[in-house]
């Protein structure tokens, strides 16, 4: 009986996959061939490729997602899914092909060189979708929101003053604008009524993410990290949806490493240089620390609504959030008095806040276990 290790490459489109194996050793790759996309093929094709034991399966992340690794693995065949960055490549390769990847994929897999990336849950896919949809809508409410008072621009239609943009008496002043000519009016309503279209649907979006945060799964965990300054509801399920699980970040320096807050390198011999943040991993996450971290521009202080986040939590969870005040909040002034550049204080910042919520859910991992 043969028992040799199988490493199979697959390259994923919509509706057809190209399947390249390289057996345990150094013979060369082969190209297995082009198969559908579907439940039955793909049962077929492991089920002609060996036992299910032999078989190590990988596949590039992209848009089909991970059903096909959720239905490898309920087969009891292992497979990872791999970051499509970190895929080594040949300089001077202009030939792409689906064929040509498979059988890369496969050849790497084989001799180790592919990172697989975290696969979340279904249950943390689904908050994920759901976060990452309030962020869709809020893009769009800004563009709808700029459509609309460029109209009011080139239209010469000003605010009272004293009337702050978007503020109560702005929609009540917005309400009573009138046009002369009905390709105007009708021109002015659209815009008008776009925004409060995505407006209402933001507002859907967030009552289930407040209601996730309350009774999702991890609402635990979300109800903890409120407890940081800057921290509120949306940011908390983000972080959450966005990560899945922290266990797999041993040390702060890993979490920090992993949104790419931290410096890049460049060093030979004696010399060592540090240029701007690396700027992997999760944008998504990186972009709600850098807005959490303007937070700590203000005075430590725990009242509002921050204080009635806190009610209820564990002390050493409360001491790290109270620590994590008073440090950022001298370490931002500290940096500003040193003549730095507000967008790198405030980066710098992120990536201490990243530290602090590790720490956090470091605790709460430790209780909870």
């Amino acid at each position: 009986m043969n028992n040799t290790t199988k490493y199979v490459g697959l390259d994923v489109s919509k509706e057809k996959i190209a399947v390249a194996v390289a057996e345990e050793g150094r013979s060369k790759p082969r190209y297995v061939g082009m198969i559908s996309y579907t439940v039955e093929a793909i049962r077929k094709l492991m089920k002609k490729l060996g036992e299910y034991e032999q078989l190590r399966v990988c596949y590039e992340a992209g848009p089909t997602g991970y059903g096909l690794y959720r239905l490898l693995k309920g087969m009891k065949i292992e497979c990872e899914v791999i970051a499509p960055s970190l895929i080594p490549q040949k300089p001077g390769s202009r030939v792409k092909t689906d064929k040509r990847d498979a059988i890369n994929l496969a050849t790497l897999y084989r001799a180790g060189e592919l990172t697989p990336i975290y696969v979340p849950t279904e249950d943390d896919e689904a908050l994920r979708d759901l976060v990452r949809a309030r962020e869709d809508v809020k893009e769009d409410e800004l563009r709808a929101k700029h459509r609309l008072t460029k109209f009011l621009l080139r239209n010469e239609i000003r605010p009272p003053k004293g009337t702050k943009k978007w503020s109560v008496k702005y929609w009540e002043w917005l309400d009573t604008l009138t046009f002369k000519r009905s390709a105007s009016r009708v021109a002015y309503q659209e815009y008008l009524q776009q925004l409060k279209i995505f407006q209402q649907r933001l507002k859907i979006i967030e009552q289930e993410i407040e209601e996730q945060s309350k009774e999702g799964i991890h609402a635990p965990m979300i109800q903890t990290l409120m407890t940081l300054r800057g921290v509120a509801v949306i940011t908390a399920t983000s972080l959450v949806a966005e990560i899945g699980s922290f266990e797999r970040f041993q040390t702060a320096n890993q979490f920090m490493a992993y949104v790419g807050l931290v410096p890049s390198e460049s060093s030979s011999g004696e010399l060592r240089k540090l240029g701007k943040i690396t700027k992997t991993g999760n944008q998504h996450v990186r972009k709600l620390l850098i807005e959490a971290a303007w937070s700590y521009r203000y005075q430590p202080a725990v009242k509002g609504k921050l204080k009635k986040r806190q009610q209820g939590q564990p002390t050493n969870i409360l001491g790290i959030s109270w620590k994590a005040q008073n440090r950022l909040h001298k370490k931002f002034y500290r940096l500003l008095g040193r003549g730095k550049e507000a967008g790198k204080v405030i980066t710098a910042i992120a990536r201490e806040l990243a530290g602090f919520i590790w720490a956090i859910t470091h605790e709460f991992e430790a209780k909870t276990n």
